[in-house]
């Protein structure tokens, strides 16, 4: 039984996996080749995506308990609080695009397909696997605290770089349009939102 179990992780893994990269990678593809900005700064924005660094979390973190579960990262990434995080960040990142940026933007072909597989598909599958496959009974509340650390870096980051090159990845970081304060309401109000959802 506990066999069957293993292979049916290692299958799960193994699959979402190979369509997390696959996700990332096409995405990648599809901002070089619609590109309204010089190479470089068209790499640095798709790196500047919050949707983009968690799904590469995601599939780095799913890559590694497959192919190496017993080196120090599969070590930490096995730790169920860990494992948790990873989930929390990459639902957030459903909820927050379903809800808040959905119907800002109509993706055809290709980039809708990539599209669902970076905001739907990938998000339900790390929950379905944190439910079916994550030790739940060590998990405390106060780990919560610790996760707000990506977050808030990020934000942060998104803040400094659009200071310094006029580029927001997400119209409620607009400080150009909005301001300071509207912003940092709305990085709170998302900083909240996440805490909660953890």
């Amino acid at each position: 039984m506990e066999k069957r179990s293993t292979k049916a992780r290692q299958i799960y893994l193994s699959i979402t996996a190979i369509i997390g990269w696959f996700s990332v990678v096409s995405q990648f593809y599809l901002i070089l080749v619609n590109r309204v900005v010089p190479l470089p700064e068209t790499v640095i924005r798709f790196f500047s995506y919050f949707t983009v660094l968690t799904n590469i979390l995601v599939a780095f973190c799913f890559t590694i308990l497959l192919l190496k579960p017993a080196s120090a990262p599969g070590a930490f990434f096995s730790r169920p609080k860990v494992l948790t995080a990873v989930t929390a960040y990459i639902t957030f990142v459903c909820i927050a695009y379903n809800l808040l940026l959905r119907h800002l933007w109509k993706p055809e072909g290709f980039q809708f397909i990539v599209d669902e597989l970076l905001h739907s598909l990938i998000p339900i599958a790390s929950v379905l696997y944190w439910m079916i496959f994550v030790p739940k009974a060590g998990l405390q509340w106060k780990s919560t605290l610790s996760w707000l650390i990506y977050p808030v870096v990020y934000f942060l980051a998104v803040l400094i770089r659009g200071a310094l090159s006029g580029f927001y990845p997400y119209p409620f970081f607009d400080v150009s349009k909005f301001g300071y304060f509207k912003v940092l309401l709305n990085d709170g109000g998302l900083i909240l939102a996440f805490l909660l959802l953890s």
